[in-house]
């Protein structure tokens, strides 16, 4: 108790002028019994508070629940779809390389098919050359001598 409130109950519960006799009025309980109400109800809505931050923590919670749920489900779906996905994707890039590789084989047995003409055609002088060559070499006529 304050100083202040000891004094204030020595302070005249009346108007001035001559003494009444009584009891000096006690302000701290009348304000104690004047907020009691009030407090009493001040509770209750704590409570009351208290309850709906509860529920609300609940809900929360079962929300978190149910969107990690929904989350795997997403994570799982997707997983599954991945390969289709990656196919699919592919699809354009290899039918891209399948004709690059076909023109590479087509260009290639064109060159291969030129040297082989190339080769048709120089074949009989190479021969000619080598089988003189050969004669020559064993000690016998030359391709332009007569027999």
């Amino acid at each position: 108790m304050s100083l202040r409130d000891f004094l204030e109950r020595f302070r005249p519960a009346g108007t001035p002028g001559a003494s009444a006799t009584g009891v000096p009025a006690d302000r701290t309980s009348e304000r104690a019994a004047e907020l009691k109400p009030a407090l009493a109800q001040l509770t209750a809505v704590q409570q009351e508070a208290a309850e709906i931050r509860a529920a609300a923590d609940a809900a929360a919670e079962a929300v978190r629940h149910d969107a990690a749920r929904e989350a795997a489900r997403l994570v799982a779906a997707a997983q599954e779809r991945a390969p289709e996905v990656r196919r699919r994707t592919a699809e354009p890039v290899v039918r891209e390389a399948r004709t690059k590789a076909d023109a590479l084989r087509a260009a290639g047995e064109r060159a291969a098919s030129m040297v082989r003409e190339g080769a048709a055609e120089r074949m009989p002088d190479l021969v000619e050359c080598a089988v003189a060559d050969a004669l020559r070499l064993a000690g016998g006529r030359g391709a332009g001598e007569a027999p």
